[in-house]
């Protein structure tokens, strides 16, 4: 049986201790998040590994007409920075 996490967001989500089948639905949740708070700039730590993670993360991100751009964190690939649309 899985077991329920409740998890707090805030303008950051660390992906580090989540298994990739969860990523997915657990990305979209925080970006539904972002976008009800208006944050212009998210992270998301997906670590360096083998990408699986990153890759997961980016195209949740490709996908959201809220998202303006996406980029690795500069001094840190292990995560991807956001840019949001400011909502209006």
């Amino acid at each position: 049986m899985d077991e329920l996490t409740h998890i707090e967001f805030s303008d950051e989500l660390d992906l580090h201790h989540f298994h990739p089948r969860d990523a997915k639905e657990l990305v979209s949740e925080f970006l539904d998040y972002a976008e009800k708070k208006g944050y212009s700039r998210i992270r998301i730590i997906h670590g360096k590994g083998s990408s699986v993670m990153k890759s997961i993360v980016r195209a949740e991100l490709s996908r959201r007409p809220s998202v303006l751009e996406f980029f690795d964190d500069r001094g840190n690939w292990g995560a991807t920075i956001a840019i949001m649309k400011h909502s209006v």
